[in-house]
């Protein structure tokens, strides 16, 4: 089963906080009563600057320009009650608040643009990304699957997480992946990774073919130039790449600078370190490397789990990594979907207010049959 937990509704860009509003008004109305009740030679209309400019963190400019009109009339109000409207002191306080609330109101449209300018991309790397990452299927073969994304509560942190599964002739392929950097650059990479795994998965005769395939794919300059970018980091994607047989009882994985999956057994998570891992796809032409898959056992009631950085880079209010292997150790009994909502669950518990630094994928596959 494939989940995907709704990201919270954002509030809309400008939209007043009824309750907060009431604390500007409330000031003013403090600071008008105060002055003009005070000695003659106190003068406290100064703070009523601090109405707008309260506003103007959490309001639009309508809103923060109104709250400073109302703030000037209360400090010619007050000019009008004590001396005059053009008494020296009081006509440089007014022309004073009257500059800082034109500020303060430009100060709140310059956020709004941007407010929406995040919004606006947040919406659209989501819907890319949905796109992107198809639903997995609850059984392939002997094979039960489930996966969850956890996007970031960040504005337009959205990330290049990604998984796939597909069905060959003899068994199952699974990629997870996690490409540099964030945005619609980022659902983009990942975009061209799973389609060039989705076209070759079922085509290519081994995993290392398929790896190198891969490798092209992201390599490749989008441009079409002959030559590779200039910065050998611009662009490149960790992966981990499994082919797990309908009738062997092993899978076999290549990593990609990826974290390595952990395999459930009798309580226990154990992590499957290859000995040769590669470099993450899109580096391997600076390397001297080739694609050596390792084979590890993988029978009946088995469950292997894959992850991205998102996931053991959680951290809680004291700065602590989620310790994904403890957790995942205690998985409930009853498959890959119970295993998933168990975790998702535990990371944002661990998460300070449930909100995740970084967008989270994990896939958990169980063997339930030898074929």
């Amino acid at each position: 089963m494939d989940h995907r937990p709704p990201h919270p509704s954002h509030r809309q860009v400008g939209e007043p906080r009824l309750p907060l509003l009431a604390v500007p008004f409330a000031l003013i109305a403090a600071v008008t009563v105060v002055d003009v009740l005070a000695p003659p030679d106190v003068h406290l209309g100064p703070f009523l600057v601090a109405a707008p400019a309260l506003t103007a963190s959490f309001a639009g400019p309508w809103m923060t320009g109104f709250v400073g009109a109302v703030a000037v009339a209360a400090q010619v109000s007050v000019a009008v009650v004590r001396t005059t409207a053009t008494d020296l002191n009081h006509t440089f306080q007014i022309i004073a608040l009257v500059l800082i609330s034109i500020f303060v109101t430009l100060f709140a449209h310059l956020r709004e643009v941007h407010e929406k300018q995040l919004t606006q991309l947040r919406s659209v790397a989501e819907a890319a990304q949905e796109v992107v990452l198809r639903p997995l299927r609850d059984r392939m073969g002997p094979l039960r699957l489930a996966s969850v994304y956890l996007a970031a509560e960040a504005e337009a942190q959205i990330g290049g997480d990604l998984y796939a599964a597909t069905r060959t002739p003899h068994g199952t392929r699974l990629i997870v992946g996690d490409v540099r950097g964030k945005g619609l650059e980022a659902v983009g990479d990942a975009a061209l990774v799973l389609g060039a795994f989705r076209a070759a998965a079922h085509q290519e005769a081994d995993l290392p073919t398929l790896v190198a395939y891969l490798e092209a794919a992201v390599a490749a300059d989008p441009d079409g130039a002959d030559e590779p970018a200039d910065d050998p980091g611009e662009a490149f994607t960790t992966a981990a790449v499994l082919d797990i047989p309908d009738r062997e009882m092993t899978l076999r994985l290549i990593s990609c600078g990826h974290p390595p999956p952990l395999l459930l057994r009798g309580g226990r998570a154990i992590p499957l370190e290859v000995d040769h891992p590669a470099p993450p796809l899109g580096l391997t032409r600076y390397v001297d490397t080739g694609f050596a898959p390792q084979s590890f056992s993988f029978e009946p009631g088995d469950m292997v789990l894959l992850y991205t950085d998102g996931v053991i880079e959680a951290r809680d209010a004291q700065g602590t990594f989620y310790p994904l292997p403890e957790r995942a150790a205690d998985r409930p009994g009853d498959g890959p979907d119970a295993l998933l909502r168990h975790l998702c669950a535990d990371l944002l518990a661990h998460s300070p207010g449930g909100s995740l630094g970084d967008d989270a994928a994990m896939v958990a596959i169980e063997r339930v049959t030898g074929a």
